[in-house]
């Protein structure tokens, strides 16, 4: 694995980071799945960015990419 693109460990789920401009970039729905336990982490992400956007008024994401 390049050393630019390690995997994270965060209460033993595996997250997907990179590095870019040294800074450390991490994959949402990754994280968002070792937070809530969701058996669908790419739904709850989409959804509450919708939720955001509609009650806070909140952009969570302007031009994100899905990871494979």
């Amino acid at each position: 694995m390049a050393e630019n693109t390690k995997i994270a460990l965060f209460k033993g789920k595996t997250i997907r980071r990179t590095l870019n401009q040294n800074e450390w970039w991490f994959s949402v729905v990754d994280v968002v799945a070792a937070l809530t336990d969701s058996a669908n982490p790419r739904d709850y992400w989409f959804k509450m960015k919708i939720r955001e956007k509609d009650e806070a008024e909140i952009e969570l994401s302007t031009v994100c990419r899905q990871l494979n």
